[in-house]
């Protein structure tokens, strides 16, 4: 075999000598470079379409297992819970309860139970894992019955107690700065009401974190106008997201859709372009199919659903492919299913 050598101080060196260190201290460096480059996330709008688990609480004791039938569809995951300020007659004690609304019994599960437990393990396995690339892997959407400030303040306290899992934001001196987000397994998205905000953003001193993000104002009283005059404001600092009723697309609603069309199908993707061109995270809800006779053994509402499980596949399809971020549905094993394929 023969070597090459180089001279260095006198002395002829083998080539492979003097290169060989060199690599591996390349090589080194780019291993510590890529060891120390941060992880990607999915906390920007666009990075993917996740099923939204609809209601996933029990009504009057019945449908006990819906966040453990959207747990096990796996993560990334959208669960959504309505919270209700419920005042005990008989006490006076008032609480936040997970229902759908009035009349509730003061027997419902209150949301540190029944979501915040119930999701610690997927939490904290999730906190010891170096790959953050499906973060957030869960996200909260509360839908509030009651805007009463004892209720928001409630529901805040109740944030700040699982902060540790929550995506959060600095709250800069201006709303429209809008900060980058500290992504953590949970992401936390509420209403558009400006109660909400009073609490949940007004209220936070600058430099402090934000908790949860709430939805732009939509303006609906044409719905088949353009997407830049249902949603014409810009997002901000704690305004992130955008919600729709599905009527947006087919104005018919769900029970009287008809076929999808490729009109149908251009207007679903203009309004997804629109709010991932302008940086919002756009839901829409909700998308059911089954028979009249299973609705309500399932706890189906009859304005969501399409009729059948074909007509609904066919728009949890297009949504998909249009990249809706939060597809909402009761069908969270057919669903989340169908998006992992």
């Amino acid at each position: 075999m023969r070597f090459l050598f180089v001279r260095f101080l006198g002395k002829r060196i083998p080539i492979a000598d003097y290169v060989a260190p060199m690599i591996c201290a390349l090589f080194g460096l780019t291993s510590l470079v890529l060891a120390r480059a941060p992880m990607p996330n999915a906390a920007h709008p666009g990075a993917r379409s996740v099923m939204d688990a609809h209601n996933c609480y029990p009504y009057f004791g019945w449908w006990n297992d819906r966040i453990d039938r959207a747990l096990s569809t796996g993560t990334p995951l959208a669960i959504e819970q309505d919270l209700l300020w419920y005042t005990d007659k008989r006490t006076g004690q008032s609480r936040s309860i997970v229902t759908h609304g009035v009349p509730s019994t003061g027997h419902e599960p209150n949301m540190r139970d029944y979501f915040f437990e119930k999701v610690r393990p997927v939490v904290e396995q999730a906190l010891r894992s170096t790959d953050h690339h499906d973060w957030p892997l869960i996200t909260l959407n509360l839908d509030l019955k009651s805007d009463e400030p004892e209720h928001l303040e409630a529901i805040w306290k109740l944030l700040t107690e699982y902060r540790d899992w929550l995506t959060t934001a600095p709250r800069g001196a201006q709303i429209g700065e809008v900060a980058a987000l500290d992504v953590k397994p949970i992401l936390v998205l509420t209403g558009e009401a400006d109660a909400q905000k009073a609490v949940f953003y007004d209220r936070v001193p600058v430099g402090e974190r934000l908790l949860v993000f709430g939805a732009t104002h939509t303006h609906t009283e044409n719905i088949t106008a353009a997407p830049d005059v249902i949603a014409p404001d810009a997002p901000d600092n704690y305004h992130r997201w955008w919600n729709n009723a599905w009527n947006v697309i087919e104005p018919g609603g769900q029970p009287n859709a008809g076929e999808w069309t490729g009109d149908k199908e251009k207007r679903l993707g203009d309004f997804v372009a629109y709010a991932h061109q302008r940086g919002f995270w756009i839901r829409f809800y909700t998308l059911d199919g089954v028979t009249m006779q299973e609705e309500s053994c399932l706890g189906l509402f009859h304005g969501y659903n399409f009729g059948n499980r074909a007509a609904a596949e066919q728009r949890w399809r297009a949504a998909a492919k249009a990249g809706v971020d939060y597809i909402a549905s009761d069908q969270y094993e057919d669903l989340g299913r169908m998006l992992k394929e």
